[in-house]
Order: C-alpha cells, then structure tokens, then sequence
C-alpha cells in the first residue's frame, strides 16, 4: 500500500484528535500550573504536591480508564444511527462513572495513612494530606466530566470537551494565583490554595460541557431527560466488561509513574521533585498521543459499525504514523532542551534554596533525555490501545500492559533505582523498559485481530 494511502488521512485525524489534545493536555496544564506556582514556594511544596498527585494519579486512571468504556459503544451506535442504543449507552455509563468517583473519592480518604509508612520525607507528609484532602473530592466532578467527555467524543464531537476544559484551566489559574499566595485581599493559603482551585474548576467544567452540549442539536436529545435510575441490568454488564479491563490498562501504566515518584521519595526530597518535573514534562507531550488514541478508537470503532476492515486498519496504521512523527519531534525538543526546561519549576532568585534547586534541576535534566528516548514507545503503545478498544479488546491488551510493566517494567526500576545503581536515572530506564515492551506487545495484537477479521469476512 502506498504511503499517500496513510497520508491522506493525516487531516482528518488531525481534526478529530487535536480538540482531544488541547482538552487531555488542558486536565495536565491543571498540574503545571500548580507545580510551578507551587515550586516559588519551595522544593518541600513541590515534593508535597507530588506525593499528593501520585495517590490521585491513581484513583484517577481508574475513574478515566472506565469512562473509555463510553466512546466505542457511542462511536458504533453514531455509526449505525441506533439512537436508542446510543442514548442507553451513555446514561448507564454516566451513572457508573458517578458511582465511581464517589467510591475512588472515599478510597483516597481511607488510605491517606498510607504516606506515613511510605518511607517518604516527614515534611513533605505533612504538607501532602492537608493537599490531597481536597484535591480527592475534585474526583467526583473530574470522572462526571469523563463520562460526557467521552460521550461527546463517541458523537466526534470532541470540540466541546476542549473548550470546557480550557474554560476550567482558566478559572484554576485565577484562583491559584489568589490564594496560592494570598492576593486580591484572599488569604495566603499555600499548596492548599492549589487544592481549592483544582476543586472548584472541576466543578464548573462539569457544568460547562453539559451546557454547552445540551445547545447542540446531535447531542441534545443525549443529555436531557436522562433517567439516571432507571437502568438496564445487561447494558450495567456489558459497560461494566468493557470499563472495567480498560481501567486496568490505565492503572498497571498510571501506577507504575506511580511507583517511580514513591521511588524517587526514598532517595529524598530532591529527587523526588526532580521526577516531579520530568513526570509533569512528559505527561504533557503524552496527551497528545492520548489524542491520537481517542482519535483511533473513534474511527475503528465506526468502522467496526460499517463492517469495513481493511478501511479500518489503514486508517489505525494512518494514526500510528502520525503520532510516530509528532513523538520523534518531541524527543529532539526534550534532547535539546533537556537543561532549560526543568529551570520553569525553581525559583533561581531564592538564595535560601539554590543549592537545593541546583540539584533538583540537574536530575531533571538527566530524566529529560529517557524522557526522550520513551516518546515513540510511549506513542505507539497508547494508539494501539486506543484502536484495540475501538475494537472492543480489552482483556486481553489488559494482561499485555500488566506483564510489560510490572513483570517487565517494575523490577528493572527497582533494581536500577536504588542509590547504589543508578538512582532515579535507574527508575526511569525501568519506566522505557516497561512502555517499550507494551508499544511491540500492542502492535502484535493489533496486527493478529485486524488480519483475522479480514479474512473472516472474505471467507
């Protein structure tokens, strides 16, 4: 097949999934923003609102893992204009979604204890639970907001998430500003006043994406009139096993970051802000590939509707390069900036902590450069997960992302993480082990299901 074939479908990928991008890396800029707001305070602060993040993190890929279970269900529906099947698909979704972020909202509060037998800086304990207390109720509006999100982006309507999200970034950034630091008369509330913006911009993104929505005429039928309680045990069943191996997947790769923040806390303070940074860096360039992955699940899974399997694997394998080549870019900018990019997140000027700014900044940098190395494999692995999900596969992909990360992955952090080894350089040689081994694992399962369903169809 010639590679115009793959190309021709560059701009249309590109306008499906960039909404996506811009939405997924606005919930990311929520955290840079906090953490460079929070870094004029202090490496302490920094680490807090790491260790904070690293249990939301957590609950988070849980919540956001089961909402993906929404956007195929809704993308072979639109596809085969069954609005009734649709409309069942996202109540029960909504309602599940909602259920969730109140029992992840709890999970966290139950295990707040957890960070003082964690090994990790005192300090950095007592200024994380007052932090996380808030920031875990902000879980109940956040997985709401998945659930339309993910609806919205099933209808390729993934404009409007964007625009909610962009619209909560804004509100976070003016009220961070107020009571991070006490202006405007507020009071000075620190890493807490984070916490407090983070919690009310969530609300209000809910509130705006449902707006916003309820004004289209595709979408509006969608989501008024929905009664919430009045459910369908089989559709509960079928959003439920397709939810729930999703989760999975997002959790075995959220928690195994995860991991790596807890690793770096058991070498100290600096360290762990310093992984901090590097995490926040990559994540951000890793929502772009999320787009694309958002992008492959939409379109395989119309394509599924339509029973057009040759038009679907060209059109995965068209995203597939794309997202390689926007990953390649990303590697040279982290290689080439790797010593500028982590001076964002410190404050030079703070003659009190420039020896421990220093140190942070170099190990940073030292990240930066695996951070560069793992793009592609972080690329490829999220867009054939994506496409595997547009398929409706997901138990299996689930039990490929818990070998590659923690029967592959893991040991090699934990064996190259210690001080001894390579100290937080080692846990992130772990981290591209791991993701690596999912991109060539994912691919091979892609390449076996779409190859079968061809030739099903052509005998």
């Amino acid at each position: 097949m010639q590679l115009t074939s793959y190309t021709k479908e560059f701009k249309y990928n590109w306008q499906l999934a960039a909404p996506v991008m811009l939405g997924m890396l606005g919930h990311t800029f929520v955290s840079f923003v906090d953490n460079i707001m929070v870094g004029q305070l202090g490496t302490a602060e920094l680490a807090a609102v790491s260790l904070g993040n690293s249990f939301m993190f957590i609950a988070m890929s849980l919540g956001i893992g089961f909402s993906t279970a929404i956007t195929p269900l809704i993308a072979e529906a639109d596809a085969s204009k069954d609005f009734i099947k649709g409309k069942s698909s996202f109540k029960h979704g909504l309602f599940l979604c909602t259920v969730i972020g109140i029992a992840l909202f709890l999970m966290l509060l139950v295990g707040k204890p957890l960070m003082y037998f964690m090994k990790q800086p005192e300090e950095v304990v007592e200024l994380a639970i007052p932090y996380l207390n808030l920031v875990a109720l902000s879980l109940i509006p956040l997985i709401v907001f998945q659930a339309f999100k993910q609806f919205s982006d099933g209808l390729s309507m993934t404009r409007y998430p964007m625009y909610a999200t962009i619209f909560a970034n804004i509100i976070n950034i003016a009220l961070n500003y107020v009571l991070i630091f006490g202006k405007l008369g507020f009071p000075e509330l620190g890493i807490v006043g984070a916490a407090y913006g983070t919690l009310i911009s969530r609300f209000l993104m809910v509130w705006y994406l449902w707006y916003l929505l309820k004004r289209k005429e595709k979408s509006k039928r969608y989501v008024t009139q929905i009664k919430l309680f009045v459910l369908s045990k089989p559709m509960l069943k079928k959003i439920l096993n397709l939810g729930a191996p999703s989760a999975m997947q997002m959790f075995f790769e959220v928690a195994i970051f995860t991991a790596a923040i807890w690793l770096s806390g058991l070498l100290g303070k600096n360290p762990q802000a310093a992984n901090q940074i590097a995490l926040n860096l990559s994540s951000m360039t890793f929502m772009v590939a999320t787009g694309l992955s958002v992008a492959a699940m939409i379109r395989v899974g119309n394509q599924k509707g339509l029973q057009r399997y040759k038009e679907l694997r060209r059109i995965a394998f068209s995203i597939f390069l794309l997202g390689i080549i926007l990953a390649s870019g990303f590697a040279l900018m982290f290689f080439l900036l790797h010593n500028q990019l982590p001076k964002l997140y410190v404050d030079f000027d703070d003659l009190e902590n420039l020896i421990d700014n220093t140190e942070v900044v170099g190990i940073a940098a030292q990240l930066l450069i695996v951070a560069a190395i793992f793009q592609i494999s972080d690329s490829v692995q999220v867009i054939f997960l994506g496409a595997l999900r547009g398929l409706q596969d997901v138990k299996m992909p689930t039990i490929i992302t818990f070998i590659s990360y923690w029967l592959i992955g893991f040991p090699v952090c934990w064996f190259l993480g210690n001080e001894t080894a390579y100290g937080s350089f080692g846990i992130w040689l772990g981290l591209l082990v791991g993701l690596t081994s999912a991109a060539i694992l994912l691919y091979f399962r892609f390449n076996y299901l779409t190859k079968k369903l061809i030739l099903q169809k052509e005998n």
